[in-house]
């Protein structure tokens, strides 16, 4: 089975004061190349990039990583032109792509994986922790059209997956599913 990954990177992180695709770790690595590698470790591929805000400097920073990057346009819109845009650019070979926004930096191999067991071609699959819902998000091929076709504002799939029945995948014992927005919520050594 071909599984793609999904990084969603392309908001100005307003709140954050900075794109969160260019904020670094603490071993200086910007969060798009980070999320990205952890996709193609945990066995995706391919990996796609979507850029919107300062997508020449994502760009760069993303050069040599084994991704596509795929530019939306429309960014401003929110997280749903992302999704849009990356799922239109995935590949026609893919069975299923799992979604990972670029500000969810607890998120480890080992949660993506466990989503990644239960994909398929009609599979809607999410990570919870300690029950809450969170990423990464596995949306099998027979769901794009409908994603795509929903995906509006800052709500991504959401609305989406509410609509659907959707299989649930308790990941608080591998990883950590906060979604980072501001300065005061980066964890040690990240900025």
């Amino acid at each position: 089975m071909t599984i793609a990954g999904l990084v969603l990177a392309a908001g100005a992180g307003r709140r954050m004061g900075t794109p969160k695709a260019l904020i670094r770790d603490a071993d200086g690595v910007t969060w798009a190349a980070r999320t990205a590698r952890l996709l193609t470790e945990a066995g995706c591929s391919p990996v796609v990039v979507v850029v919107g805000a300062a997508a020449d400097q994502v760009r760069a920073e993303l050069t040599g990583e084994p991704v596509e990057v795929v530019e939306a346009t429309d960014w401003n819109e929110g997280m749903g032109a992302s999704l849009r845009a990356g799922l239109r650019s995935t590949d026609a070979v893919s069975e299923a792509v799992v979604v990972l926004p670029v500000d969810v930096p607890g998120v480890t191999v080992d949660a993506v994986r466990r989503v990644v067991d239960q994909a398929g071609d009609d599979a809607l699959v999410r990570a919870t922790y300690d029950g809450a819902p969170g990423h990464p998000v596995v949306i099998g091929r027979r769901h794009w059209d409908g994603v795509i076709a929903s995906a509006r504002g800052d709500e991504g799939a959401r609305g989406y997956l509410r609509e659907h029945e959707v299989v649930l995948v308790e990941c608080s014992d591998v990883g950590d599913g906060v979604d980072v927005d501001t300065v005061g919520e980066l964890p040690p050594g990240h900025g």
